[in-house]
């Protein structure tokens, strides 16, 4: 069974690629996931690492320096002075994300009426899997190309990074890509509006109660 490593180490990284990016010597954790994915992290940032490798990649390890390199000719190369904690645990099978109510009701309403969120779009499947979990919705453009649709509640940067994720996978389908993104919530946080638009992902703010044909309180003239 695929397993997820933890290592504390006080270690410098260094990213060589499109772009170079360099992190002085320094205690992180370096997370080896089941997926072969290598992040680099701080007691910090919450859930976004300093730097990453994204699958597929494969991980080289030598005595202090770990590389990891990708099919597009990208490495990381993390420096290892000394090591403070080396694990490996095994998660076993992820349930996955179970949403709130409302979160869910919404995804099955979108799901019923997709054209809400643009133009001669249709369902082609909910919960489309992925390598790390399905697309909440996966639908056809009027013109034929492919779009995931990531739905929340409220719309905030780790929604984007989520849809951003998929979208990278998807793409690499040939029967699917290209693929672009929506993201849909009944309110989206500036940040996450701004980040969305810098991808290239269109954001739709969705109306729960027009969705469910209630009645609008501020529409009522008594």
């Amino acid at each position: 069974m695929p397993r997820v490593r933890l290592v504390i180490a006080r270690c410098q990284v260094d990213y060589v690629g499109r772009l170079t990016a360099h992190l002085p010597m320094a205690p992180r954790l370096l997370l080896v996931k089941a997926d072969g994915s290598v992040s680099v992290h701080a007691d910090d940032r919450a859930y976004k690492p300093l730097n990453w490798m994204s699958p597929p990649c494969w991980l080289e390890e030598e005595p202090g320096v770990w590389t990891v390199r990708n099919k597009a000719d990208e490495s990381l190369v993390i420096t290892i002075e000394e090591i403070l904690h080396d694990s490996s645990h095994e998660l076993g099978v992820d349930p996955g994300l179970v949403k709130d109510g409302v979160e869910a009701h919404l995804q099955e309403l979108l799901a019923e009426r997709p054209d809400t969120l643009g133009e001669g779009l249709t369902l082609i499947r909910r919960e489309y899997p992925t390598a790390i979990g399905p697309v909440d919705l996966l639908c056809r453009s009027a013109e034929g190309g492919t779009v995931a649709v990531e739905v929340k509640r409220r719309g905030e940067i780790d929604g984007v990074e989520q849809l951003t994720r998929y979208l990278e996978l998807l793409g690499r389908d040939p029967l699917l890509s290209p693929v672009v993104g929506v993201f849909a919530a009944q309110q989206i946080k500036p940040q996450a509006r701004t980040l969305a638009t810098d991808r290239g992902i269109r954001c739709v703010t969705v109306d729960y109660d027009a969705l469910r044909g209630a009645e609008r309180n501020d529409l009522r003239l008594f």
